[in-house]
């Protein structure tokens, strides 16, 4: 029984180690949430090895000729089987929330990306970008779950490096109408702070 107990123990502190290194934030700020889970995300894994299959530098955004707060462009497929590009939303504010459904904070801060795309929905369109590997399959019905309403896109390696190699989730962009990042954030964001920041964009 003592040793069963040593080897749960030690589990443990293998798996919050792990997590550590991976994904520093994940679980940060939220004390009372329920442990990530040790499903393993190979996008980011490989995105810190710098495993993109391109020459793109790790530390670097994938930055437009001549306009180097251009958020990166990309075409990723979403969840029903459609192609969504950024720049199809130029015109319109967005934020772009690079998530998981393992990731306590992410999960305790989509109902106010919900309610966001819901009060500015002429105005501002949310992007969840899922770095799920081997928990994909958990993405739809996580989204039922939850009654997401803004379209999830199925993140890669190039994606998560163009956006300055994301080794923290949620991480979140906010880009203006003209397709330039005005915030970056790390972690679980107050919905107040968006809402001040879309206000701000807007008027």
């Amino acid at each position: 029984m003592i040793i069963g107990e040593r080897m749960k123990k030690f589990s443990i502190f293998i798996i919050a180690a792990i997590f550590s290194l991976t994904f520093l934030n994940c679980g940060k700020n939220s004390e009372n949430e329920e442990p990530a889970s040790n499903k393993n995300n190979g996008i980011t894994e490989n995105a810190e090895k710098g495993n993109t299959g391109t020459d793109q530098p790790g530390s670097e955004m994938n930055e437009p000729e001549n306009s180097a707060d251009m958020a990166p462009n990309f075409t990723l497929t979403s969840t029903d089987g459609k192609d969504i590009q950024l720049s199809d939303y130029r015109g319109k504010v967005v934020i772009v929330d690079f998530w998981a459904t393992w990731c306590p904070p992410c999960r305790k801060g989509i109902p106010d990306l919900i309610d966001i795309q819901k009060e500015f929905k002429n105005d501002v369109v949310v992007i969840g970008i899922s770095l799920d590997s081997d928990t994909k399959s958990d993405v739809i019905p996580f989204m039922k779950q939850y009654g997401i309403n803004y379209p999830i896109v199925y993140g890669t390696n190039d994606v998560v490096m163009h956006y300055g190699s994301i080794n923290a989730i949620p991480t979140s962009f906010v880009i203006n109408k003209k397709g330039k990042i005005i915030d970056k954030h790390v972690g679980l964001v107050p919905k107040s702070e968006y809402i001040n920041k879309i206000k701000e964009i807007l008027s």
